[in-house]
């Protein structure tokens, strides 16, 4: 059995035990701040993946060309991203000199050495219209499965369409719904894996964490970068915690052991 294969397999299991996993650290765009990475960057990535973290989550969003860029938001260095095409927003590099990477550079990046950090893909809603929003995620699934990584990649997202969208051309793929809006009993009749709520609607809806552990939902919140709210999450046993403070979680996991 060769490499790919081997980690193909890992993953599979990680995927199929999901609720297994407790506290496990997702990186919000990247392992980016102690290192003054920029966000949602490649350099961000690798960190994530170099500190063998359980998950790191990026943001895409398609150019008016039809490219799939990775941003977190809808306007890069005052450009609508929707609206312009990709040759004009490489005019303008990252901080750390990279260019605004594409979702197939990032996820080219993000199989190499990876032996267990999840690639978490929120699929941002269009600005332009519903049913953009739903052709940039189909696309960004094609994306990933062309360079086999679907195995190794789950989809988040506000829009609950879009989730929706992505299950009918998927239907193992990991979905966790953003907004907070929903129970784990709503999402669960939706064929939605996840509730990935911020962590304020939990504690506002503590009943729904119960309910997730009930129904087999997946739980993650986002994003908890004070130590409180870490100790909050890490007591009631969610399976996801998303932050931009990994490094401190972690150290906070290793508190409470």
């Amino acid at each position: 059995m060769n490499i790919f294969k081997i980690t193909s397999l890992v993953f599979l299991v990680a995927f199929s035990s999901c609720n297994a996993q407790k506290n496990a650290i997702v990186a919000h765009r990247g392992a980016w701040k102690k290192n003054n990475f920029p966000e949602n960057s490649i350099a961000s990535l690798r960190h994530a993946i170099d500190l063998k973290l359980p998950g790191s989550e990026f943001d895409v969003w398609r150019t008016a060309d039809d490219s799939l860029v990775i941003n977190h938001d809808a306007h890069y260095n005052k450009l609508l991203i929707e609206e312009t095409n990709y040759a004009d927003l490489i005019k303008f590099k990252l901080s750390n000199g990279e260019k605004l990477p594409t979702l197939y550079e990032y996820i080219s990046e993000g199989i190499k050495n990876n032996k267990q950090t999840l690639l978490v893909c929120e699929i941002k809603p269009s600005e332009i219209s519903k049913e953009r929003g739903q052709k940039t995620a189909v696309a960004a699934v094609e994306t990933i499965k062309k360079l086999k990584a679907n195995k190794i990649t789950c989809y988040i997202s506000f829009d609950y369409d879009i989730l929706k969208k992505i299950r009918t051309i998927d239907s193992k793929t990991s979905l966790q719904y953003l907004e907070g809006n929903k129970s784990p009993k709503e999402v669960k009749a939706d064929k939605i894996n996840g509730v990935d709520y911020h962590y304020s609607v939990f504690q506002k809806h503590p009943e729904w964490i119960k309910e997730a552990k009930d129904n087999k939902i997946i739980l993650n919140a986002w994003t908890v970068n004070e130590v409180k709210d870490m100790d909050w999450i890490i007591d009631h046993k969610f399976n996801y915690i998303t932050t931009n403070e990994p490094e401190l979680l972690k150290e906070r996991l290793q508190a409470k052991k």
